[in-house]
């Protein structure tokens, strides 16, 4: 089996950061009023920026999301790379711009190369790393030389205020207050927009640092958990009922094309099933120990968070101090599936690594509760 190395990284960050008190310039104001879960959920998840595609004031996109995904690629061209060399181009997103075609080939097609595999990998999160993990098979069995994987989200434009005029006008008619539920307006104040990009390779770099990838592990709860995050479908008694079983006007007036967080439930379950029951197992498979980690990149959606992840790695008798912990989630926000890019193309060009370091990522999804782990070494 061949060895696969992470050659570069890079991310695209459309527009200019946008700050806590600037998010609804962009984003809208819901029934012409200021949201009152905001300042609640930008305390506790610690966010002082992000970024988005909109342009402040008319909530009108200035980005496609293939357009930021390519624009991410487009840099990992160098004078040791050109994207005619490309065998395989692997995309994850939730945000996919349109139904069909899937998103991978659109990406392709604002890069202008042809003759190349393509996956496209959906879901939340995870689905950037799933995306990595097809180029990882297909090096690792000899099927490709290289390949690109990329993790993007575009959820501003599913978060805009005119999203949800029609439910907020229903709310009003009902003699209810115009403000939306608190699950779909928690998330107004977690996502964001971001784009990263990585360059897979059967060799590794010969005049510069590479991450050299051990192993790569997904597992998911779905069959024993419900439902967690959604979007496309409303749940009635538990279940989800998807989006093409109601009346177009209903569509509009619940919002259905907007993001849900059954909040309760997130809090409830996320670090017994991304960390604590995952890890005994991976544990059980991988010779690893702590001492061997120098870096900890955990992506977690707010530092609410972050000691309850911390109680769980001690739970399985993994404690990894914080010293070692890296995140970049207070300057470039929560970007899902993007997330595990951009803090690997910070760290990756932050010259703070040395070779024979090695880095654990760790990458949680709560639609159904799932979760990934990976580890890297420095070469």
């Amino acid at each position: 089996m061949n060895s696969i190395y992470i050659n570069d990284v890079q991310k695209f960050m459309p527009n200019a950061p946008v700050c806590n008190e600037e998010m609804e310039e962009y984003l809208g104001y819901i029934g012409g009023k200021k949201s009152k879960a905001k300042n609640i959920v930008l305390r506790s998840n610690g966010i002082k920026q992000r970024y988005y595609v909109l342009e402040k004031g008319t909530e009108k996109p200035l980005f496609s999301n293939a357009q930021i995904t390519a624009n991410a690629i487009k840099k990992l061209e160098n004078s040791a790379f050109s994207l005619q060399e490309l065998e395989c181009l692997s995309c994850g997103t939730t945000t996919p711009d349109q139904l069909m075609p899937n998103h991978t080939l659109m990406v392709q097609g604002e890069l202008g190369v042809s003759e190349i595999e393509t996956l496209s990998a959906s879901g939340i999160c995870l689905s950037g790393v799933n995306a990595l993990k097809y180029v990882y098979y297909g090096i690792k069995s000899g099927e490709l030389k290289n390949g690109i994987a990329t993790g993007s989200e575009v959820v501003s434009v599913i978060l805009s205020a005119k999203n949800f005029d029609e439910e907020s006008k229903q709310l009003e008619l009902l003699e209810k207050n115009p403000s939306i539920a608190f699950e779909k307006d928690f998330l107004r104040w977690m996502l964001s927009d971001g784009a990263g990009a990585m360059l897979l390779q059967d060799k590794p770099n010969k005049d510069k640092i590479s991450l050299k990838i051990h192993w790569i592990e997904v597992l998911s709860y779905a069959g024993e958990m419900p439902t967690c995050m959604y979007s496309g479908c409303e749940m009635v008694d538990g279940k989800t009922v998807g989006w093409r079983g109601y009346l177009q006007q209903e569509i509009m007036s619940k919002s259905l094309l907007s993001i849900a967080q059954d909040v309760k439930l997130l809090n409830e379950n996320i670090v017994e099933y991304t960390v604590v029951k995952p890890l005994k197992k991976i544990l059980n498979k991988r010779a690893i120990t702590t001492q061997e980690i120098d870096y900890f990149l955990p992506h977690y959606s707010s530092h609410f968070f972050k000691d309850k992840l911390y109680e769980g790695l001690k739970k399985v008798n993994f404690e990894i101090p914080y010293e070692k912990w890296f995140t970049n989630l207070t300057e470039c926000g929560n970007t899902g599936s993007a997330s595990i890019y951009i803090m690997l193309e910070q760290l990756l060009h932050s010259d703070k690594l040395s070779k024979g370091e090695k880095i654990l990522c760790y990458i949680p999804e709560s639609g159904r509760f799932s979760t990934a782990f990976m580890l890297l070494e420095v070469v």
